[in-house]
């Protein structure tokens, strides 16, 4: 069981007998990159592997190695020019997508704006009276029948200055 040390790679589990993974397995169960060395050899999923580590899954024993030639074969300049030739760079909704747009902060008009007692209560405090009086005037607005309390806020306000 020394070869275990030499270190464990994909091309290395052919170089096993299903005897000796076997022995793997049973002397290193806790160990996920002989089981999967096992799974490799085998073709057969270990569903311990699945329960005792699914990050597993992604592992670098379980990629196939890369054939660097193919990416040698074109230059990352031609690349970059193809790209820029294409004619239709768009991104194009799939059909059954909704057409509306996507709103990704809120739209306020002066009409929308929010408006509160706190909020002028809070314009005072920090000595802001210009704001918390028109805060004020549309609440007055909003609140005929509050008119009257509303005016005399805002005298309030606009005499403290």
């Amino acid at each position: 069981m020394d070869r275990l040390k030499t270190g464990l790679t994909p091309s290395g589990a052919e170089s096993y007998t299903p005897e000796e993974l076997n022995a793997l397995v049973a002397e290193y169960g806790w160990c996920a990159p002989v089981r999967i060395l096992r799974e490799l050899h085998t073709g057969r999923p270990d569903p311990l592997l699945e329960v005792m580590a699914p990050w597993r899954a992604q592992s670098s024993l379980r990629q196939r190695p890369v054939d660097g030639e193919v990416f040698a074969a074109v230059p990352s300049e031609e690349l970059i020019d193809r790209f820029l030739q294409e004619t239709d760079l768009r991104i194009v909704a799939e059909e059954g997508e909704p057409e509306t747009e996507v709103r990704t902060a809120p739209e306020l008009s002066d009409a929308e704006e929010v408006v509160s007692e706190e909020l002028a209560r809070i314009y005072l405090a920090q000595g802001l009276r210009d704001r918390a009086a028109a805060i004020y005037r549309k609440l007055s607005l909003l609140n005929p029948e509050k008119s009257v309390y509303f005016a005399e806020l805002i005298a309030k306000t606009e005499n403290n200055n």
